[in-house]
């Protein structure tokens, strides 16, 4: 396994290389199912933060519906995607790096969270969790398992249930709702995959 900069290099190059394969094969995605639980939890015209906004697909369709939307990606030719699209505030921000603070009603991190080197993961919560307002909400994805490992340069960290909520403890504000499993929606190309989404809330300790 390289080291945790090696990955996330390596696997920035792989989107910023591969940027026109990756947005055919995701754009056109019907996500219908994924949005519904996590928009009912948002307020009408709430304020979203797209966290690994890949090709622009699910920016578009939260600005469709009249939310505000912030995305950010580590990718520059995954910025200059989802801007072509969206024509909206994008911005080239690792997870990291990133220093939001009480900004959004709902944070959308799918299928991006799971390029995060798992020892590093931990933190990342506690900045996503910064820059959620109290009782906002946050929706991730990773496949579905419990290892690191490493396809055609990009690094994946799969989790299972009993990893994820073990990940949960590194911000005690971040309280999960929700956890279910989901088939890969183009399974029916890429054969049997399977995903591990949640929903988590913003809990401060002088709000319980």
């Amino acid at each position: 396994m390289n080291s945790p900069s090696d990955s996330r290099a390596s696997t920035i190059a792989y989107y910023d290389d591969h940027a026109e394969e990756f947005i055919a094969g995701t754009f056109d995605v019907d996500m219908a199912d994924l949005y519904r639980p996590f928009l009912e939890c948002m307020p009408q015209g709430g304020r979203i933060l797209d966290a690994g906004c890949g090709s622009g697909r699910d920016s578009l369709a939260f600005l469709r519906l009249g939310h505000e939307v912030v995305s950010i990606d580590a990718s520059e030719r995954m910025v200059e995607a989802t801007r072509s699209v969206t024509g909206g505030d994008v911005r080239q921000i690792a997870f990291e790096a990133a220093e939001f603070e009480d900004e959004f009603d709902g944070i959308w991190a799918c299928s991006s969270l799971l390029h995060i080197p798992r020892q590093e993961l931990g933190a990342v919560f506690v900045v996503l969790g910064k820059a959620l307002k109290s009782d906002g909400i946050l929706y991730l994805s990773f496949k579905y398992g419990n290892f690191e490992r490493t396809e055609n340069g990009r690094y994946f960290n799969d989790l299972d249930e009993v990893a994820l909520r073990s990940l949960f403890a590194s911000d005690p504000r971040l309280e999960i709702l929700k956890v279910w499993i989901s088939e890969d929606v183009r399974n029916e190309r890429r054969g049997s995959q399977r995903w591990l989404n949640a929903l988590a809330r913003r809990r401060d300790r002088d709000a319980r």
